[in-house]
């Protein structure tokens, strides 16, 4: 079994800081890329940010300039560092990841989300 665990989410006033963490756990052989994905009611699940397990990254329009991810391989996590934050990132963030098991079979996993909410 694999599982992806988020955590840090809470509320923050317009222009703070959050940092998400995601740790992957179970029977792991390697991870891939490593996604953070955000939802809105009534709205599809965007891409936010990727990260390669080489340490190449991607980043949505929205929010280059201003969030961060990052990895620790060793530890299997992803960090999501959101600085200056506005209120139309107000969002449940999925962890999402590309997962190689003990017996060689290829998944993506997703996390339960962590609500993320920035007041004007």
């Amino acid at each position: 079994q694999v599982r992806l665990a988020e955590s840090g989410g809470g509320l923050v006033q317009a222009g703070g800081s959050l940092r998400l963490s995601c740790a992957a756990s179970g029977s792991i052989f390697s991870i891939y890329t490593m996604n953070w994905y955000r939802q809105t009611p009534g709205s599809q699940r965007e891409l936010v940010a990727a990260i390669t397990s080489g340490g190449s990254t991607n980043y949505a329009d929205s929010v280059k300039g201003r969030f961060a991810v990052s990895r620790d391989n060793a530890k299997n996590t992803v960090l999501l560092q959101m600085n200056s934050l506005k209120p139309e990132d107000t969002a449940v963030y999925y962890c999402n990841a590309g997962i190689l098991d003990l017996r060689q079979h290829l998944s993506s996993y997703w996390g339960q989300g962590t609500q993320v909410t920035v007041s004007s």
